[in-house]
């Protein structure tokens, strides 16, 4: 829910742009972004808002000081949601992460397949954007009349069409991404006492997993790690890391 918040000032402005003067979209969004900023403490989320409180702090001076600037501002709005996104990739905390976290099984972010969804579709997103902002530019240049094709064909069908579209391949590309999830490596940890021998290891290591694993799955392929990591204030125990694959059982 928090990242859904997170894209809240765009969407609140490109729904007034469209209905209102640039300066009072772009306020009302930023009223929004700082709004979000403050209640959230998610981490998407909150990069979202600062990067939403950049652009409209943007938008609002051009549109009070420019006249020029009213051509331009779906495709700064563009531009800026563009940049957040790669700037959070680029800082280690790609928005798109906790997008596709929350819309597959908690079980997958644990797996090899996690990472390299998250970076498809984060690509997907800011190659939409990045077409989003061209189309919008186009319009910006040739300065046609608002009523024109060119005018609203550039700046609004075909951006928010491919906004559509990006959604869409995103879940796709997650759901095909993640059809081998049963082959996957799946990364988990356990506790145990610091003293244990590794067959006793092993046997908690695919114990844990087996609790992990849904109705009707076995964990198997079970693995530790080489090196467990001492728990704070807690001598006597250790985390260690592990890894195990699932296999359906017959029915």
């Amino acid at each position: 829910m928090g990242v859904v918040l997170g894209f809240a000032p765009w969407a609140v402005y490109w729904v007034l742009v469209g209905n209102t003067p640039p300066l009072i979209a772009a306020v009302v969004a930023l009223a929004v972004a700082a709004a979000v900023l403050v209640s959230t403490r998610e981490a998407s989320a909150r990069l979202l808002a600062i990067g939403a409180v950049a652009t409209f702090v943007v938008l609002a001076v051009l549109a009070s000081v420019f006249a020029w600037s009213q051509h331009w501002v779906l495709a700064l709005s563009f531009a800026g949601l563009f940049a957040t996104l790669l700037a959070s990739m680029k800082l280690g905390r790609s928005v798109a992460e906790a997008v596709v976290k929350a819309d597959l099984p908690a079980a997958v972010a644990q797996s090899e397949l996690f990472a390299p969804v998250v970076n498809r579709v984060t690509w997907t997103w800011l190659g939409a954007l990045a077409a989003m902002t061209a189309s919008a530019a186009v319009p910006a240049i040739m300065r046609p009349a608002a009523d024109a094709p060119l005018a609203y064909t550039c700046c609004w069908v075909i951006p928010f069409g491919i906004l559509a579209a990006a959604a869409i391949a995103s879940r796709i590309l997650s759901d095909r991404m993640t059809a081998g999830f049963g082959d996957a490596v799946r990364k988990t940890s356990f506790v145990a006492f610091v003293d244990l021998e590794i067959d006793q290891l092993y046997y908690l290591a695919a114990e844990h997993a087996n609790r992990e694993v849904g109705p009707g799955e076995q964990a198997y392929n079970v693995t530790v790690g080489a090196k467990g990591t001492p728990l704070l204030g807690d001598d006597t125990r250790v985390s260690w890391p592990s890894t195990y694959k699932v296999r359906q059982l017959n029915r």
